[in-house]
């Protein structure tokens, strides 16, 4: 039987070991193939991008000196900010030689009817390509307009091989003209579409040679700022994403373009097509609990069946500590019962001593007999009631407030003070309300025979509060005659702290300072009767 029982174990223990590993591989694929949408959602972007600078191309060679009225024209019909969110405009960048920026800055003053100059004044290039539209037109793309951006390497480098193929190409990260006045500049990144020139050349053109290159007359190209082109793509499922990471190239030598959130150790690799280069994207889910949390949890359920099953053969073992259990259990149950015998032998002579004590109480209130025998009447009803519900079981539940409530007006507190106590509703059930009930007899007890309801003079403060899934009680008497005694605990509050520890699994705690007293009882509550 028990070579049988570890057999089963052996077989359940690898058969969880393979569904733990078809479980992180499966959250690692299905994470993988998420990945893998976002990127090609990213390219699908591009391409999009990509297709509007091709139209507005086609619409420049159909008509270059319209270029500005018509290419405004055009998108304003096209919106692409609005079909494709997350490029920083289009603009042209027209050709024109060195030292000689007429042409540009005519073009300049035609399309924004202002004197506009080219800049920087001075390169170490013999060719220029000034920006000479960006539409859509905002303030803060004013400031790029007539920039040569030939005069910048990353972007020089793009544009070189725009020329030499015909294709889009894709520059360096860099921080684009329209950042200067930005309070917070992003990092962003160009793609430009060559327009060669047509012969015989128009005179309103220049046009740029290479050698091996075809002339040409202005490239046509669009900014992307990273942080704002990333947002528009991936719009609300970057809140699904735990740290992305976009990478101008590959390697570790790549520029790092856009960052969000913690890219962790298990982060998936894509590979984005942007124009003519490939750049890199690492996407992190983060998805902890999901990814070695679940494969976890079958491990574990696994092996507690496996040593389950290993374990058949104790079954007799286990019946035998459950019989051993019970019968300690009823020894507990006795020993609890006698204490209870000599608690009702204690409470008979404090009960005495307490009526005796209520009716000295009650006499000094007491304006005359009828009054004394109303108020007296009033009390001893009131104790009996209160003893009765617990003895009786006449309800399911006791409110603690109900039972504080009770004892101090039988211990003479006028309705006012009564009023002002308060608390959060604690509902006992029959068991832990007969503990807190003959705690709190015994601290109202006490308290009369040498405490602050002596009448010898002192202050009694009662409160309760609930935190961290416990009760608090807090007892506090101060300005008593005397130090209290708590050097020795008598039967009574012995009989007390037991029930505290044992039906409410609990804590009694007492501290005298000086002529005050505090007595601190806590127990495990969780929001309903116990």
């Amino acid at each position: 039987m028990g070579l049988l029982a570890r057999f089963v174990g052996l077989v359940i223990l690898l058969a969880t070991l393979v569904a733990a590993a078809a479980s992180f591989f499966y959250n690692q694929s299905e994470e993988a193939d998420q990945a893998a949408r976002v990127a090609m959602q990213v390219n699908m972007r591009l391409r999009d991008h990509v297709a509007v600078l091709e139209g507005v191309r086609a619409l420049y060679q159909s008509d270059p000196s319209s270029s500005g009225p018509g290419i405004r024209a055009y998108l304003s019909s096209l919106q692409p900010q609005i079909r494709t969110p997350g490029m920083e405009g289009i603009g042209i960048a027209a050709a024109f030689p060195a030292g000689d920026p007429r042409l540009p800055q005519a073009q300049l003053a035609q399309n924004y009817g202002q004197a506009i100059r080219v800049w920087p004044a001075v390169t170490d290039q013999k060719i220029g390509f000034a920006v000479t539209l960006v539409e859509p037109y905002t303030p803060r793309r004013h400031v790029a307009l007539g920039f040569d951006m030939y005069s910048d390497p990353t972007r020089r480098a793009a544009m070189r091989r725009a020329w030499q193929t015909g294709q889009p190409a894709a520059s360096g990260v860099v921080v684009l003209a329209q950042e200067r006045l930005a309070r917070k500049k992003q990092k962003g990144f160009l793609i430009y579409i060559p327009v060669y020139a047509r012969l015989p050349a128009s005179p309103l053109t220049n046009v740029a040679t290479r050698p091996g290159a075809r002339p040409i007359e202005a490239f046509i190209y669009a900014p992307f700022r990273g942080n704002d082109m990333m947002t528009a793509v991936l719009g609300d499922q970057i809140r699904g994403i735990d740290g992305i990471e976009v990478y101008a190239g590959d390697g570790p030598k790549a520029q790092l373009l856009y960052s969000q959130g913690r890219v962790g150790w298990d982060a998936h690799e894509q590979k984005l097509r942007v124009a003519d280069r490939e750049w890199t994207m690492r996407i992190s889910y983060g998805r902890f609990l999901e990814r070695l949390g679940r494969p976890f949890a079958i491990f574990v359920f696994g092996v507690l069946l496996a040593i389950l099953a290993t374990q058949l053969h104790r079954v007799q073992q286990r019946r035998v500590g459950v019989a051993q259990a019970l019968a300690a259990e009823q020894a507990r149950h006795a020993e609890d019962r006698e204490l209870m015998i000599g608690e009702m032998a204690h409470r008979m002579k404090n009960a005495f001593a307490r009526i005796g004590a209520l009716a000295r109480i009650t006499l000094r209130e007491s304006a005359s007999l009828k009054d004394f025998e109303t108020k007296f009447d009033g009390r001893m009803r009131a104790l009996s009631d209160a003893k009765q519900m617990l003895v009786t079981g006449a309800v399911d539940t006791v409110e603690l407030g109900r039972i504080v409530h009770r004892e101090l007006e039988i211990a003479g507190w006028s309705g006012e003070r009564l009023a002002a106590l308060d608390g959060p509703v604690v509902c006992l059930d029959d068991e832990s309300a007969q503990a807190i009930t003959l705690a709190v007899h015994e601290l109202v007890t006490n308290s009369i025979k040498y405490g602050a309801l002596s009448g010898r003079g002192g202050n009694l403060a009662v409160g309760w509060c609930i935190e961290a899934d416990q009760v608090e009680f807090r007892w506090t008497e101060t300005g008593l005659a005397a130090p209290p005694q708590i050097d020795t605990e008598s039967f009574g509050t012995q009989f007390i702290r037991s029930l505290i520890e044992r039906q409410l699994k609990g804590s009694w705690d007492r501290t005298a300072v000086d002529n005050s007293l505090t007595i601190l009882i806590r127990w495990p509550y969780d929001g309903s009767a116990p």
